[in-house]
Parts: C-alpha cells; sequence; structure tokens
C-alpha cells in the first residue's frame, strides 16, 4: 500500500502474499501467534516443535499448505533436517523466523550447569544452526528475511537472568554481524526483543490472569509481539529494521 505525500509516494507496507516461512518453536507462545499472523498475511508456513500434538492442532486450524517439521533444537542433525525439510516441503524458503527458545532465572550459584548447556544449546547454537542452514539456499536466490526472537534481556543485564541474558545477548551479536555480511546478498536480518510475554515460557496460561497484567500494563500478548514480526517483515526491500525493542508500558526496566 503507498500514499502520496507531496511529490513523494511513501510505501506502507509490501504485501506478503505468496512467500514462505519457517517458523520454530511454533507449538506455543509467539511461535504460534506469529505462523497464524503469517498465514493471515497470504505467507504459507512450516512449523516446526518438539510436540507433534500441538503442531498438529494447529496445522488443523491454519490449512492443508502447512508443512510440519517435528525436530528437537538440542540435536544438531534435528537442525539441519527441519530446514531442509522446509525447503522440500514448501519448495523455496524466503522467511525464516528463529524463535525457539527457553527460560531460567535464579541465582548462578544454586544452578545446575546442565542447565546452561540446554539453554545454550537452543538459544544459541541451535540459532545458529538454522541460520547456518538456510543461508546457501536464501543466497543462491539472492533473497530472504531471517528474524530472530532476542529479549530485553540482550539489552540489559538482568540480575536474576544472567544466563538467559548471556545467551541473548550473543543472539544480538550475532545479528548484528550477520547482517553486514549479507548486505550484498539482498538477505535482511533483524531481531525482535520483548519483555515480558504472558505466555507459557513465562508460566502464564490462565486468560484471566493475563487480562489482569494486560490491565496493569505489565506484561504483553504474544499476539502484540507477532504483529511486530509482521512489521519488520513487510517493509519496503530497501528498508531494514534491525532491532525491535518491544514491552509492556509499566516494566521499570
Amino acid at each position: 500500500m503507498a500514499i502520496s505525500r507531496g511529490n513523494l509516494e511513501v510505501n506502507l507496507g509490501r504485501s506478503l502474499g505468496g512467500k514462505t516461512a519457517l517458523v520454530t518453536g511454533a507449538s506455543s507462545g509467539i511461535g504460534r501467534a506469529t505462523a497464524r499472523y503469517l498465514v493471515k498475511e497470504g505467507v504459507r508456513v512450516a512449523i516446526s516443535a518438539r510436540s507433534a500434538k500441538k503442531l498438529a492442532d494447529l496445522a488443523a486450524e491454519l490449512g492443508s499448505d502447512t508443512v510440519v517439521v517435528i525436530a528437537d533444537m538440542l540435536s544438531s542433525a534435528d537442525v539441519d533436517r527441519m530446514v531442509a525439510d522446509t525447503i522440500s516441503g514448501l519448495g523455496h524458503l524466503d522467511i525464516l523466523f528463529a524463535n525457539a527458545g527457553i527460560y531460567i532465572t535464579g541465582e548462578v550459584a544454586r544452578q545446575d550447569p546442565a542447565t546452561w548447556d540446554q539453554l545454550l544449546t537452543i538459544n544459541v547454537n541451535a540459532v545458529f544452526r538454522a541460520v547456518r542452514a538456510a543461508l546457501p539456499h536464501m543466497q543462491a536466490r539472492q533473497c530472504g528475511d531471517i528474524i530472530v526472537t532476542s529479549s530485553i534481556a540482550g539489552h540489559e543485564a538482568l540480575p536474576m537472568e544472567p544466563v538467559y541474558s548471556a545467551s541473548k545477548h550473543a543472539i544480538n551479536a550475532f545479528v548484528y554481524g550477520l547482517r553486514r555480511q549479507l548486505i550484498r546478498d539482498n538477505i535482511r536480518v533483524g531481531a525482535i526483543a520483548p519483555g515480558t510475554v504472558l505466555n507459557e515460557l513465562w508460566g502464564i496460561t490462565e486468560e484471566a490472569d493475563i487480562v489482569r497484567q494486560i490491565a496493569d500494563r505489565t506484561g504483553i500478548r504474544s499476539e502484540d509481539v507477532a504483529e511486530a514480526v509482521v512489521f519488520m517483515l513487510n517493509r519496503p526491500s530497501h528498508v531494514t529494521i534491525r532491532d525491535i525493542v518491544i514491552m509492556p508500558q509499566a516494566l521499570d526496566l
């Protein structure tokens, strides 16, 4: 859609219809909401997560064009296969939304380092591997969009989330460096960094609790983040949004 402003035509967003996308962590929260929004925009999607049942339910809602790829982000082989199966199932890949992640909080002295290994594998290594697997395809086509779910914790070192914060700082550094590598390939790279999102990752599933925190302005919905992702994607091709930080209005941070 475009509007005229004097002698200048301003593009308010390009259509995403006919494009394809892989959404990881699609069985719940931000991933599920984003898959729904992308399908509404006319995007054919591949959805990936560990839960076959949740993915099947979502695919039934999204429609017969949906590709389901069951994958465990702790397995490097699964991550590589996920991207390959997506390209095979959709025919090509325009958008990678690397969203899968886990969250831990607490005092470092009281945490089990094994949980750090799991978090860093899923939040960092799996993202790197998914991007690496998609790049040859996107580079050959000289186009594509890569969006990674970061966090406000990637911009602030939060005192009760030092390991989680470290993982998201790593993601931001990766996004910033990767974007510059891919300029000549016409591939856009960006990160979406939410504050408190009222979903399963935060252990908030009751609608009454969500409504209360929305009213208090202390949390945002997964759908709020999904809308921002779509905004990033439908910018004109000459525009890259490197970061969006989206947070509850009452977050004192």
